[in-house]
């Protein structure tokens, strides 16, 4: 008689199975067995640890940190033979994990990932220290390598010690307590340390009793992220954390606020009000659904810029025809660990790959009948991932437009920024060294709203990508208070966009005329745009700059020549339109004033193009005349 195997235990067996495989493939060992050239850990069996001899019945840790199987040294250090309080606490870190320590504590057993991190932007802050020294003048390109731990205090150094060199790795994590909205770099804390509702209660315990009585839940260090340990770096700058749930910074004050329903104060006192939030939010995705260890953490090679070390694309997930995918067995370490700690278990399917850089989002996988998924790493729900639409597939007119730049809804938009040094502020504070110093650079802005992106050009091998920008300096820098000289006597004004990803997305794409003739997306600024008598006229909403004639938001002149030497974006290889460019986007503009976005001759310049339709135009057709 056949006997079938009840189906837990089939599981079970399988899993076990399963398990054995990935352990054997990528090389998992436990850090007790480190090279015996570590004798700092080498030395100490689990068996002669005295640590739980006092922190007994500690419980939190995470499957693969638990002291059972690693013991606490390793994360620690201290001296783990000696019963004596004070003698086993020498050498001691109460917090591991800052990238001042990570080479003695994470990483001893992760050396790569270490390697990674220190080379990453997150580290190097790069970008941030080279754009800023190109627009105090003393760089003559944003495009050097730089670190922000090199900092020195020349006018722009101070100006980044001042106002920005706090969102670092770098930066330490000196109290214990949850990454949350204030917190500023940690090293591998800032991704990697939970603490669960019991541990905070126990933190608090222990805090209140004056560190006498010893917390029973020990947070957790493990791979999962969520969007609070990316919140308290990325809702400054660009505003990417507020932007993709949906909030936009204010000028308010908390007492100011009327309808608290739209309304979002944070911990540091900002005010937010609602916006539309992303659509990869509303649906429950985390930022590390899209972006990996691989990009978070980096490849280990030094990038200047973000865009340089980010190689996901949305049509990695959202393919044209079918996605590029790779097996499992094909999977590098670091990600089958990933895979492994998540206890995921398609490993009979393919895995999307990054096209750019072949790197695998573990989190996917195609079924058999080739339709694909992603396992939210929030919830584990299956989202299926949907191909392009046909329009986007076949639109040979915006094949060089970023997919951002149609589904973005919204961007930040910051103008009227003012920066000036106050010698005589005795209470300022570096970021950077973590002290009180004498005299600040302070900061004051004129007003933060919100528009359309606008669109920029970025050229690279002669070919042009449609991205978009923002507003990211329209600043004055009164460099004269630095020096000796009397302030207000050495200014300087910079109206610089920068390229942007706003992280607003929404399925419906941007209708035609939000982008062919609106005034902020062509680079005008806010304003009317209007086609009259033949021709196309702007009147801007704010007024002009004293500096340069240009209304307060604009980017560029409207229908006229950027002198060449005018530097207006804060990357050498992303400019606005030049006046052919905005002619050509007008003229369409032109054909909106009359056609609807689906009508056929709209439809049809879609895969043909303008030029073939314009050589076909009706008698009653009227193209803008250009003066």
């Amino acid at each position: 008689m056949n006997r079938k195997f009840p189906k837990k235990i089939l599981f079970s067996i399988i899993l076990i199975i399963f398990l054995v495989l990935i352990l054997i493939k990528f090389n998992v060992i436990n850090c007790n067995k480190i090279s015996s050239s570590n004798s700092e850990y080498s030395t100490t069996s689990l068996n002669s640890e005295t640590c739980l001899d006092c922190h007994i019945d500690t419980k939190g840790y995470s499957s693969y940190h638990n002291p059972d199987l690693i013991g606490c040294t390793p994360c620690h250090l201290g001296n783990a033979t000696e019963s004596n309080k004070e003698k086993s606490h020498e050498g001691m870190i109460l917090i591991p994990g800052n990238l001042s320590d990570a080479e003695q504590t994470c990483g001893k057993c992760h050396p790569e990932e270490l390697k990674k991190i220190n080379n990453s932007l997150m580290t190097t802050n790069s970008g941030l220290v080279a754009v800023d020294k190109f627009v105090f003048g003393e760089a003559d390109s944003p495009d050097y390598h730089y670190h922000i731990k090199d900092l020195g205090f020349s006018p722009a150094d101070k100006h980044l010690r001042d106002l920005c060199a706090n969102c670092h790795l770098g930066a330490e994590k000196s109290e214990f307590g949850a990454i949350g909205q204030l917190s500023r770099g940690g090293g591998c804390n800032a991704c990697h340390l939970n603490y669960n509702e019991d541990a905070i209660k126990e933190l608090n315990t222990y805090l209140a009793s004056d560190k006498t009585k010893l917390p029973l839940v020990h947070p957790s260090t493990d791979i999962f992220v969520t969007n609070e340990h990316c919140f308290g770096c990325h809702s400054r700058s660009s505003r990417i954390s507020t932007n993709y749930e949906g909030w936009q910074e204010t000028l308010l004050d908390e007492e100011d606020i009327k309808n608290v329903t739209i309304y979002r104060v944070l911990e540091d006192k900002r005010v937010y009000i609602h916006k539309q939030e992303d659509i990869h939010f509303t649906k429950g995705l985390l930022c590390i659904d899209c972006h990996s260890s691989h990009e978070v953490m980096g490849n280990g090679k030094l990038y200047t810029h973000e865009e340089q070390a980010v190689t996901l694309q949305c049509s990695d997930c959202h393919y044209k025809e079918k996605p590029n995918t790779m097996p499992f067995d094909s999977l590098d370490t670091e990600s089958g660990l990933v895979f492994l700690h998540r206890s995921y278990s398609h490993i009979d399917k393919p895995i999307i790959k990054v096209k750019k850089d072949g790197h695998p989002l573990v989190n996917t996988f195609v079924d058999s009948l080739g339709n694909a998924f992603l396992i939210g790493k929030k919830d584990g729900q299956l989202h299926e991932l949907k191909p392009q639409p046909d329009i986007c597939s076949r639109d040979h007119a915006h094949k060089n437009v970023s997919c951002s730049t149609c589904h973005s809804s919204w961007t930040s938009k910051c103008i009227g920024c003012h920066n000036v040094f106050d010698s005589e502020e005795n209470m300022a504070y570096d970021l950077l060294d973590k002290k009180y110093v004498e005299g600040q650079w302070k900061e004051y802005v004129a007003e933060f709203s919100s528009m359309f992106p606008a669109m920029g050009v970025r050229v690279k091998d002669n070919e042009k990508h449609i991205e978009p920008a923002v507003p990211g300096m329209v600043l004055t820098l009164d460099k004269g208070s630095f020096s000796d000289k009397i302030e207000g006597e050495d200014v300087s004004f910079h109206r610089l966009y920068a390229p942007n990803s706003p992280h607003t997305t929404v399925k419906e794409v941007r209708d035609c005329k939000s982008c062919h003739t609106n005034p902020e997306s062509l680079g005008y600024g806010n304003g009317s745009l209007e086609f009259k008598n033949k021709k196309w006229e702007f009147t801007p909403e704010y007024a002009l700059n004293k500096n340069d004639n240009l209304p307060e938001d604009a980017w560029i002149p409207f229908l006229k020549t950027v002198d060449d030497s005018i530097i207006n974006s804060t990357r050498t290889d992303f400019r606005p339109f030049t006046v052919l460019e905005q002619q050509t986007m007008l003229t369409v503009g032109t054909c909106l004033q009359c056609h609807d976005d689906n009508s056929k001759v709209m439809q049809e310049s879609l895969i043909k193009g303008l030029k073939p339709l314009l050589k076909d135009m009706s008698s009653e057709c009227i193209r803008p005349e250009w003066k």
